[in-house]
C-alpha cells in the first residue's frame, strides 16, 4: 500500500493506492470529496451523497490526475465537476 500527499493548487489531497490482484485501487482525497479508478462504484457513491469522480485506465497518481472523468455523482456535479474534465481539475473544486 501506497499513501502520498498531492500538492495541488488550491490545497493537499491524500492519495491512497493498495495493488490488488491485477490492477491498483486508486484513490486521491481532496476536503470535500475523491476521485477514484474503475474499482468506484457511482451507485453507492451517488446515495451515500458523496462527492465521487470516475477515471479509467489508471496506473498511478499522475494518471489520475490526467484521466478525464468518466463518471460523477449527483453532489459532484452540484459542485460544478463536468464530464471530460481531468482528474485534477475536479479535485481543485473539491476544495
Amino acid at each position: 500500500m501506497q499513501i502520498e500527499k498531492i500538492e495541488l493548487d488550491k490545497g493537499s489531497a491524500m492519495g491512497l493506492s493498495f495493488h490488488m490482484q491485477t490492477a491498483p485501487l486508486l484513490v486521491i482525497k481532496a476536503d470535500k470529496g475523491f476521485v477514484m479508478c474503475g474499482y468506484l462504484d457511482m451507485e453507492t457513491a451517488d446515495s451515500l451523497g458523496d462527492v465521487a469522480v470516475k477515471v479509467k485506465g489508471v496506473n498511478t497518481f499522475d494518471d489520475v490526475l490526467k484521466a478525464h472523468v468518466v463518471g460523477a455523482t449527483q453532489s459532484a456535479i452540484n459542485l460544478g465537476i463536468k464530464m471530460g474534465m481531468t482528474g485534477k481539475e475536479a479535485l481543485e473544486l473539491m476544495f
